[in-house]
């Protein structure tokens, strides 16, 4: 059996159909826009960690991959995210001081990296 619907019925329906479809492309904008926004803070926070990863290749000295396993480290023991140990790291050129828990970790980690580097 099949229901015929009235021209309001009708209307009704488009008028729900367009709102979902407008709804959902709301939606899709602002997810849009929120990824814009993570990747807009993600290269952001990359200059830093280079600028840091390569302050540690001069410090230890060492490879990148090894600066970039030493910045994790500190970062993980310290209980920092790993762009807040960069940018520390990197302010210290403009005559900050090193937050002592980055400071020891950092320091630890060399040492490490020294002594691994001997075997």
């Amino acid at each position: 059996m099949h229901q015929v619907t009235t021209p309001r019925e009708e209307r009704r329906l488009l008028t729900a159909a367009a709102s979902a479809e407008e709804t959902a492309l709301l939606a899709e904008v602002v997810e849009l826009r929120a990824k814009n926004e993570q990747l807009g803070q993600a290269l952001a926070s990359r200059e830093v960690i280079d600028q840091a990863r390569g302050m540690v290749m001069v410090l230890a000295p060492c490879s990148s991959g090894r600066a970039w396993d030493l910045l994790v480290d500190v970062s993980q023991h310290c209980n920092i995210k790993l762009r807040d140990v960069a940018a520390a790291l990197v302010a210290t050129t403009k005559d900050e001081r090193l937050p002592e828990p980055i400071q020891r970790e950092l320091r630890r980690g060399l040492r490490r990296l020294h002594l691994t580097d001997r075997r």
